[in-house]
Formats: C-alpha cells, sequence, structure tokens
C-alpha cells in the first residue's frame, strides 16, 4: 500500500470516530502534484479531488476524467471571471463563488455547456485584504443573487480561517451563519484544522498535505 493511501486511511479513520452520523466528503486536495502522484489514491477509489488553477487542472484531470466519469473535481482556489467558462467544462463543484460578474458568467456558461454544478459561497471571515470571499454582512444579499436570480445550486459557504490559530471562533460563526441560511453543507477544514472543522458541522473537507506530502 502506498504512504499516500495509508495517509488517506487514517484520516479517513480520524473522521470516522466522530460518530454523529454526518456525511463528510474528503476532497483531496491535488494542485501541484502530478497526475502519478495521484493515482494511488484514484486506484485506492476515491473520487473527489481539488485543484486552484483551471488551466493546471484541465491539462492534468481532462483525459482520466473522461476514462473515469465517476472523478468529481472541486473548484477551491479565487476564480477569475475570464477563466469561469473554462472551469464550469472541468470542474463539478466551485467553492469560491465570491462576486456578482463571476456568477453572471457561470449562469451563462451552465446554459451553454447544458451542465449544473454545485457551489458553495466563499466568506471572508477576517476581511483580510489578502484573501476572497464576500464580508459577512454581504452573504444574504449575495446568497440571494446566487439562488433567487440566477438559480445556481449553491450547497453551502465555503471559508479560510484567518491565520492566528484560533480557527474555532471563526468556524463558529461561518457555521452559525450556514445554518441561518438553511443550508446542510459546508465547506471549512484543511490538513491543519479538519478534526476543528468537523465539531462545526463541517461536511466538506479540503485536504491536501496530510494526504499528498508537503509541496514543493
Amino acid at each position: 500500500m502506498s504512504i499516500i493511501v495509508e495517509r488517506y486511511n487514517k484520516i479517513k479513520s480520524n473522521i470516522e470516530k466522530v460518530s454523529d452520523n454526518t456525511s463528510r466528503t474528503i476532497v483531496a486536495v491535488s494542485k501541484t502534484f502530478s497526475l502519478d502522484h495521484i493515482m494511488p489514491l484514484i486506484d485506492h477509489g476515491h473520487i473527489h479531488y481539488g485543484e486552484n488553477k483551471v488551466q493546471e487542472a484541465e491539462v492534468k484531470w481532462l483525459r482520466i476524467k473522461n476514462e473515469k466519469k465517476e472523478l468529481k473535481l472541486h473548484m477551491i482556489g479565487k476564480l477569475q471571471s475570464n477563466k469561469a467558462k473554462k472551469a464550469v467544462q472541468i470542474f463539478d463543484y466551485i467553492h469560491s463563488l465570491d462576486s456578482q460578474k463571476l456568477v453572471d458568467v457561470i449562469a451563462r456558461a451552465q446554459k451553454d455547456f447544458n451542465k449544473s454544478l454545485k457551489y458553495f459561497i466563499q466568506v471572508n471571515l477576517g476581511n483580510e485584504t489578502q484573501k476572497s470571499g464576500i464580508s459577512y454582512n454581504e452573504v444574504d444579499a449575495f446568497y440571494n443573487y446566487c439562488v433567487k436570480e440566477k438559480n445556481l445550486n449553491v450547497l453551502g459557504l465555503m471559508a479560510i480561517p484567518p491565520n492566528n490559530n484560533k480557527p474555532e471562533e471563526y468556524f463558529r460563526s461561518i457555521s452559525e451563519l450556514n445554518a441561518s441560511l438553511g443550508f446542510k453543507e459546508l465547506s471549512i477544514g484543511m490538513s491543519s484544522d479538519y478534526m476543528d472543522a468537523i465539531k462545526y458541522k463541517s461536511t466538506y473537507l479540503r485536504i491536501g498535505s496530510s494526504i499528498f506530502g508537503e509541496r514543493s
């Protein structure tokens, strides 16, 4: 068994020990890693993978996704509106809805390709200038625009907490906001804090280095 599969199985076991009857999806964040590096996990049967660049995802995944129809690709990085049409072609999930302009392009692209993706609205919890996302007090209006005006299939909210070693206070606030909008799915938690995220009802865990190793 490869070290990648061993790491994945350990993470899966940690998650399954939380006996709260919640179904959780591990999004194995494969950005920057070659397909050869990822293949042991694909062969093991894991189907959800995360990338943060459209061009890299297209080169890496297009052929194997045609061969293995069960594979699901998640866009987890900042998505520029000029790349959104291509992203709709390649991805199954987009975790980073963060502007009306982006939503407009995506809504048109879905019609063009007759394809419906699943989405998360990215919230900038700490109002950090270097991070993308809708500010906390704009989420209601943006949610209405995405869902009621553009008919996007929004599953829930996504956030990356500020890097201050206190993720739980941010996880609590995003979880409460998510529930207030009636969402059942929530995309929070990465390699360093996924067990904390689970306490706050995360259902999509974006885990990279703990599975694939450190990026060079």
